[in-house]
């Protein structure tokens, strides 16, 4: 099943882009602490950040 995230990713959920590359998405958050609280996330699912290999996570 899907998360909410790849949703975003696939564009099923509408979010407000600010950055987006080949691998990873950033978006600001809907319920922000600050102003410009932004969430950047891989576009690969995984079930934890830290499953991705370290050539994934040093792009």
């Amino acid at each position: 099943m899907a998360s909410i995230f790849t949703k975003i990713v696939r564009g099923e959920i509408p979010c407000h882009r600010v950055a987006e590359s080949e691998d990873y998405l950033a978006f600001l958050d809907i319920r922000p602490l600050s102003t410009g609280h932004t969430l950047v996330i891989p576009k690969k699912e995984v079930d934890y950040f830290f499953d991705l290999d370290d050539d994934y996570l040093g792009r």
